[in-house]
């Protein structure tokens, strides 16, 4: 910690990690979005290594789950944007948008309807409730709902780390664009550099 303005402010990655104040966020790992992304066995070998990771420290994971409104009531700006996402994502699966890594009992799985996990949702509140100040993110897409979401943590006064290898999207030049673009709001870090601080250090 140090003192600016008789406020005390943190500035050590150990302290923005500590597990009892930090959360995983595990964005839209489901199937017809796992399935096409550009690098699909990577993505899931180090998204279930951060977990593993979390679980030996105890740290809360916590799953997102797109839930589509009914198609009168979704926003016809959404409906715009992603009119050819269907398409796109075309997939046999019969569980199009099941989780393709099962949580755990302890787990949180809270549905959403939109790119951002603080839009709709009970996920500031229950942060807030529990003390936690760090949201380390993983999932799917990188330039979408993880840039979004950390974007509103950064706002709302939490701590955004993204881990660069747990993230992907089917626009590979948009995930690395975006991974640039959250450098300015947000901790980037690998898979082993994460492990590394929660195992050196706690």
């Amino acid at each position: 910690m140090v003192k600016i303005h008789s406020m005390e402010i943190t500035n050590e990655i150990t302290e923005i990690l500590n597990p009892a104040k930090t959360v995983v966020l595990v964005w839209d790992v489901q199937n017809r979005l796992v399935n096409n992304i550009f690098n699909k066995e990577d993505f899931l070998a180090q998204t279930k290594a951060v977990l593993a990771s979390a679980r030996r420290q105890a740290v809360q994971v916590i799953y997102s789950r797109i839930t589509p409104l009914p198609p009168q009531f979704e926003s016809p700006v959404r409906k715009y944007f992603f009119r050819n996402m269907a398409a796109a994502t075309s997939n046999p699966a019969p569980d199009a948008l099941g989780l393709t890594i099962e949580p755990k009992e302890e787990d949180i799985v809270i549905p959403k309807n939109t790119p951002s996990m603080f839009i709709g949702t009970n996920f500031e509140l229950l942060l807030r409730n529990g003390g936690k100040t760090t949201i380390v993110l993983t999932g799917i897409a990188t330039e979408f709902g993880v840039e979004s979401t950390a974007r509103d943590a950064f706002n709302r006064g939490f701590f955004p780390v993204i881990i660069s290898d747990a993230v992907s999207s089917m626009n590979k030049d948009g995930h690395f664009r975006s991974l640039e673009n959250m450098k300015s709001m947000s901790i980037i870090l690998t898979t082993t550099e994460l492990d590394l601080v929660w195992k050196s250090n706690f």
